[in-house]
């Protein structure tokens, strides 16, 4: 059985060693190490096959959007459970259709949220106070006694945090509730798949 005080400790360790450079870079960041693999492993509740795909998701729609929108624009990809969320810059509604197009098509996608702005593209300072959110945001979930933090997707693009995640309605609430708090917040949105109380259980058991 995993220690739950251990789990988060470790957790916590890779995820602040690890948010900002790839929240910067869209890249999918994997912390190593037995204590820290074990623990996220227990704890995500995709399935294994899920997970590769979603990695494969963001690399792959990323690379390709970035031929699509070129300076043009700034567009990150998040995955999970094979559901693309769309977030950033582009500079007009028919380039906004266009990545939402092109996102659909990236083999694995099951469903596309896109929220993508039209606007310039954000700036440096931006994207580096979107990734300190979201670094605080993943601590915060750590450091609460209710929550399982990788059961949970952090994503932040200006200020606007995204949760993600296969959560029950009472998770999805007490999650939205502390990241609303964390400064720097201006906004947080809810794209979670649930689940109920009675699966939660079982997921816990089979574990």
């Amino acid at each position: 059985m995993i220690d739950r005080n251990s789990m988060r400790r470790g957790v916590l360790a890779a995820m602040l060693c690890a948010t900002a450079a790839a929240a910067l870079q869209g890249c999918v960041a994997v912390a190593t190490g037995g204590v820290v693999v074990g623990a996220m492993a227990a704890s995500d509740r995709r399935t294994l096959g899920a997970q590769t795909e979603d990695k494969g998701i963001e690399l792959k729609g990323e690379s390709r959007i970035s031929k699509l929108v070129g300076d043009a624009g700034h567009v990150n990809v998040s995955s999970y459970n094979r559901k693309a969320l769309l977030t950033g810059e582009v500079k007009d509604e028919a380039m906004k259709a266009a990545v939402e197009r092109e996102i659909g098509m990236v083999e694995g996608v099951q469903s596309v949220v896109n929220d993508v702005e039209i606007a310039g593209a954000s700036s440096f300072a931006s994207r580096s106070n979107d990734a300190l959110i979201t670094g605080k945001v993943k601590a915060s979930f750590v450091d609460a006694k209710d929550l399982f933090a990788n059961s949970f997707k952090v994503t932040t693009e200006r200020g606007v945090v995204y949760l993600m995640g296969r959560v029950t309605e009472r998770e999805a609430k007490r999650a939205a509730a502390i990241a609303a708090g964390v400064s720097g917040v201006r906004k947080v949105i809810k794209v979670f798949e649930y689940i109920t109380e009675e699966e939660l259980t079982r997921m816990s058991t089979a574990k």
